[in-house]
């Protein structure tokens, strides 16, 4: 973002009516309201740079604090044998029936059902005194460069939020319940059982997932933390001797060498085949049976979290004589939800530097409350 953009997004003369003097004299209200459209999405934008998640999720910029996504399916193995000689006509009534011939006849339909997404509003307080303006190298910029830093960590601040969220207790992480939690309640869940993260864990993750949706597996993503990320690359490296190194096999096998500068969002080593996404907000300091310091690998589409973000960006800036500073207050509606929680697979108690496991020793997998069939990945 520029520094023209940003002093757009912070000028008092294009968030308000009016501004403050220099005086502060209260008879002139201070600028506030809501960011013009192209500033609210360049803003937006900006809050979404130092982001890992919400860059590959999918993002809904929303006119209302609460909206419907429309879904349909039509299940699968619905077809059935054609004969010769053998007609089947259509009773709407009663659906299922026999005919002349003695044959059954079940009228197929697709599904129709939404997904409700609803924002909560959050909000950033700030303040700059006359002192900092005056005395710092910057001058008057500084107001801009403190802007660049809170709309970066507003961001970082909303993705802790969107991915480790509970829905409870106080504080920001209370204000709804992020893709952790929804996946937990929802989605498929394997335990690891305080092991550490290697193939292991993402063969059995993948296992877990239906086989409807490895018809895709060039779409699928693996997310997870840092530390996790760094445990996985160290077993890499341990058991080398096993088999090829990953940049041997990407060199001599496919004919090139995947970047991989360790960097947040950046991808590691494939796990068979579909990328490892490194996500560092991603906690991994919960407690599972008496195991501290663990963390949850995802496993699922990326578009598959969808973040909703009210386009209505609201910025106050207020002058204080009293206290000879400048206030500045921002709200934001944000809110989440995962489309097919059918399509997602989360692995929790993973340890970090933990011993890694064999294939015999592995968890438990449930199903959440949205998720039938079973967990094996052969009976869908």
């Amino acid at each position: 973002m520029s520094n023209e953009l940003l002093q757009k997004v912070i000028d008092t003369t294009n968030l308000g009516t009016s501004s403050v003097n220099a005086s502060g004299d209260s008879s002139n209200l201070s600028g506030n309201g809501l960011l013009y459209p192209d500033q609210a999405n360049r803003f937006l934008d900006y809050m979404w740079d130092a982001t890992i998640l919400a860059k590959t999720a999918r993002t809904i910029r929303m006119r209302s604090n609460t909206t419907e996504i429309d879904r349909v399916a039509v299940g699968q193995r619905i077809m059935t044998v054609a004969q010769e000689d053998n007609p089947r006509d259509f009773v709407a009534s009663s659906g299922t029936y026999s005919n002349a011939n003695g044959s059954t006849f079940t009228a197929q339909n697709a599904t129709f059902n939404k997904v409700s997404l609803t924002t909560r509003k959050l909000r950033l307080d700030w303040e700059l005194s006359a002192e900092s303006l005056e005395d710092n190298i910057e001058g008057p910029d500084l107001e801009d460069h403190i802007a660049r830093l809170m709309a970066t960590q507003a961001g970082n601040d909303i993705e802790d939020t969107l991915i480790n969220g509970t829905g409870s207790g106080s504080g920001l992480m209370s204000a709804f319940q992020g893709f952790r939690q929804l996946a937990l309640n929802n989605a498929h869940v394997v335990d690891a059982a305080g092991y550490g993260l290697d193939k292991t864990i993402f063969n059995q993750a993948i296992k877990v997932l239906p086989r409807k949706y490895k018809q895709r597996r060039n779409q699928l993503r693996f997310f997870t933390g840092s530390n996790l990320i760094q445990d996985y690359l160290f077993n890499l490296t341990a058991n080398a001797g096993n088999g090829n190194p990953f940049d041997i096999a990407s060199g001599i096998i496919r004919g090139d060498v995947a970047a991989n500068d360790g960097g947040p969002g950046t991808v590691t080593p494939f796990a068979f085949g579909i990328p490892v996404i490194n996500v560092p907000l991603i906690t991994e300091t919960q407690t599972y049976s008496g195991n501290a310091n663990t963390g949850d690998v995802h496993l699922t589409f990326p578009q598959n979290f969808v973040i909703g973000i009210k386009r209505d960006v609201t910025v106050y800036r207020l002058f204080q004589p009293k206290k000879d500073t400048i206030e500045y207050t921002l709200f934001i509606r944000v809110g989440c939800v995962m489309e097919n929680y059918d399509a997602h697979v989360i692995v929790k108690n993973v340890a970090v530097a933990g011993s890694v496991m064999s294939t015999s020793s592995f968890g438990s997998a449930t199903n959440g409350s949205n998720v039938t069939g079973g967990v094996n990945g052969n009976t869908y």
